[in-house]
């Protein structure tokens, strides 16, 4: 039996970061990602956000890969907030999202991190944030 722990630090916005997720309608979206994750056998350690995205803490299974992961949770839920008419107007996802991956001895930080999602983004907006992690984490801008 292989034993692994791939832990990854994803976010991923709003198309054209148009803030839909109000907080009813965020939080009955992040229940329905982790129920529906936990079916599909992604284990989502956390998941929380703001008005336009969301931040997840990912452990990777031995044949899952980052990219399939978050095109199973953007579609899906994508298609249950259409389909149950959360908003006002068509909801969509970015086409792409951005992840790094975090070291057991970040793990306590960043949970704390992404737990506290709506007080952080009070005084910080998502372009600043994003813009700092981009250049903290040395990422490379990918197309789809």
């Amino acid at each position: 039996m292989s034993h692994l722990k791939i832990l990854v630090h994803c976010v991923w916005t709003t198309r054209n970061r148009v803030p839909q997720l109000k907080d009813s309608i965020r939080e009955a979206v992040i229940s329905h990602i982790l129920e529906n994750s936990r079916t599909k056998d992604i284990y989502i350690d956390k998941l929380n956000g703001y008005n336009n995205h969301l931040h997840a803490l990912i452990s990777l299974g031995g044949k899952q890969n980052i990219s399939d992961v978050m095109q199973l949770i953007k579609g899906e839920s994508s298609f249950w907030i259409n389909k149950n008419k959360l908003t006002i107007h068509r909801f969509e996802w970015q086409n792409d999202f951005w992840a790094v991956s975090i070291g057991i001895d970040h793990l306590k930080n960043l949970r704390r991190y992404i737990g506290n999602q709506v007080q952080h983004h009070r005084k910080k907006p998502l372009e600043d944030e994003l813009d700092r992690l981009i250049k903290e984490y040395g990422l490379e801008i990918f197309g789809d």
